[in-house]
C-alpha cells in the first residue's frame, strides 16, 4: 500500500514538472495525459478498492482532483482529448453488459425485471412531473410558462432526472466480476428503463412539435425511433454472430479481436444514426445466446482488454464533471436527488414486497442510483430543441449526473457485497 501511494506521489509530481517546465508541446499530446490518466488513476483505484469502494469510483475522483476545477493537472484541453476513448469505452462496456444477459438464466426473473422496471421508472417520472410542474414557475429554467409547453418541460425533464445508468452499473458488474440474482436483476432493469425512457423521450417530444412547443424536424420521431432501436439491435445481431463464428473457428488474439470489434461499432454506429449502447449489447446477447464461446478465452481477453480502456474513460469522466455547474445549482440538484433516491427507494420496496420478494431483491434500488452517457446526450438534444428552457435544463442535469456518477458505484457494489455475489477472486 505505501508503495502504490509512494508511487502515484511520484507519477502526479513528474506531470506537475513537465507541465511547470517542460516544453509546451509535451503537455498538449494526447499520449501525456493518456497514459497519466491510464496509470495514476488505476493506482488511486486500487487505493480505494482498500477501503471497499469499487475502482471506478477511484478512476472518478482522480479525474475530478487532477481536472481543470482542483488541480488543473488535466486540463480543459487534455480533458477533451482523454475523450476519444469514449466510443470504444460505451461499446465495450455495453458488449460485455450482453455477455452477461443469459436469457435462459433472466427468463426466471423476466417477470421481476418488468414490473420493478416499469413502477421505479413511471412511478418516479410520474411523481417528478408533478413536483416540476408545480415548483416550474420559481425554477430558474425560464419558458415553458403556461399550457401544453409547461407540461411538457416538466416531463420530459422529470424523464432525464429520473433516468438509470447502464454503462455505470455494467461497468462496477465488469469491475467486480460478480454473479448471482442480484447482478442479473439490476443490468436488465436498467437496460429496460433506458429503452423506456429513450422510447418516452420520443414520445413527448414528438407531443411537443404537435401543440407547436419545439422547432420543426426534418425526420419523424417515429421512423427515427424504429430504426434507432430495430436497426441498432439488427446491426449489432449480424456484427456479434460474425465475432461468435470468429470465436469459434480462429481462437487466436481474442482480446485485440474483442476490442477491433468494439473499435468498429463505434465508428460505425455514429454513421449509421444507431444507438452504440444498444447495437453493441445485441452483440453480446447473440455472443452469449446464440453462439456461446468455449472455454474461459473470451473471459480472459476481456479482463486483458477493458481494464485500460475502463481506466481512462472514468477518468475523462471524473475531469469532465463542472463543479461550477454543481455549485450554481447544488441546492435543486441535491433536493431532486435526495427526491429521486426516495423514489426509487420507496418505489422499488413497493414492487418488490408485491412481488413477496426477500433477500437480494431488497437491495435492487441500490443498482438505479447512477447516471451518465444517454442522459446527458438526452439533455443535449432538449437544449437543442428547446432553447427558452432546455439548455438550463441541461445544466441541472449535468449536476445530477456528476452527484449520482460518484455515489451510485459506491451503493451498488455495497449491495452486491451484501448478496455475497462479489467474485471472492
Amino acid at each position: 500500500m505505501i508503495a502504490r501511494v509512494g508511487a502515484l506521489l511520484l507519477i502526479v509530481a513528474t506531470m506537475t514538472l513537465v507541465q511547470r517546465v517542460g516544453p509546451p508541446a509535451a503537455a498538449s499530446t494526447v499520449s501525456l495525459p493518456l497514459g497519466f490518466a491510464v496509470i495514476a488513476a488505476y493506482l488511486l483505484g486500487l487505493g480505494v478498492e482498500r477501503i471497499n469502494l469499487p475502482r471506478l469510483s477511484g478512476y472518478l475522483l482522480f479525474g475530478l482532483l487532477c481536472g481543470p476545477d482542483l488541480l488543473n493537472l488535466i486540463t480543459s484541453t487534455m480533458a477533451r482529448d482523454l475523450q476519444i476513448v469514449n466510443g470504444l469505452a460505451l461499446a465495450l462496456i455495453a458488449l460485455v453488459a450482453g455477455l452477461e444477459l443469459n436469457v435462459r438464466a433472466i427468463r426466471a426473473q423476466l417477470r421481476n425485471v418488468l414490473v420493478i422496471g416499469s413502477v421505479v421508472m413511471l412511478g418516479t417520472v410520474f411523481v417528478l412531473t408533478i413536483v416540476l410542474w408545480a415548483a416550474w414557475p420559481i425554477l430558474p429554467f425560464g419558458g415553458a410558462t403556461s399550457g401544453y409547453e409547461r407540461i411538457v418541460a416538466a416531463t420530459i425533464t422529470a424523464g432525464l432526472v429520473a433516468s438509470f445508468s447502464p454503462t455505470v452499473t455494467i461497468a462496477v458488474i465488469a469491475e467486480t466480476r460478480s454473479r448471482g440474482p442480484l447482478t442479473q436483476l439490476v443490468m436488465a432493469v436498467v437496460i429496460m428503463a433506458d429503452l423506456l425512457l429513450i422510447f418516452m423521450f420520443a414520445l413527448t417530444t414528438q407531443f411537443a412539435r404537435w401543440t407547436g412547443g419545439a422547432a420543426p424536424a426534418t425526420v419523424g420521431v417515429g421512423p427515427q425511433l424504429s430504426w434507432d432501436i430495430l436497426g441498432s439491435l439488427a446491426f449489432g445481431g449480424i456484427v456479434g454472430a460474425a465475432f461468435a463464428a470468429y470465436l469459434r473457428l480462429v481462437r487466436r488474439e481474442i482480446t485485440l479481436a474483442l476490442l477491433a470489434v468494439c473499435a468498429l461499432l463505434a465508428l460505425l454506429a455514429p454513421v449509421l444514426h444507431l444507438e452504440l449502447i444498444l447495437t453493441a449489447l445485441a452483440a453480446g446477447l447473440v455472443v452469449e445466446n446464440v453462439a456461446p464461446p468455449e472455454g474461459d478465452e473470451l473471459r480472459t481477453a476481456i479482463e486483458r482488454g477493458a481494464l485500460p480502456v475502463l481506466v481512462a474513460f472514468f477518468a475523462a469522466a471524473g475531469a469532465s464533471l463542472r463543479l461550477d455547474v454543481l455549485a450554481a445549482l447544488g441546492g435543486i440538484a441535491l433536493f431532486l436527488a435526495l427526491l429521486r433516491l426516495g423514489l426509487i427507494w420507496g418505489l422499488s420496496e413497493w414492487s418488490v414486497r408485491r412481488r413477496s420478494g426477500e433477500g437480494p431483491l431488497r437491495l435492487v434500488w441500490m443498482g438505479l442510483i447512477s447516471q451518465a452517457g444517454v442522459t446527458l446526450g438526452l439533455a443535449t438534444l432538449v437544449a437543442a430543441e428547446f432553447p427558452a428552457w432546455g439548455s438550463p435544463v441541461r445544466t441541472l442535469v449535468i449536476a445530477l449526473t456528476g452527484l449520482h456518477i460518484l455515489i451510485g458505484p459506491i451503493l451498488f457494489k455495497a449491495a452486491l457485497q451484501r448478496a455475497g455475489e462479489l467474485d471472492r477472486a
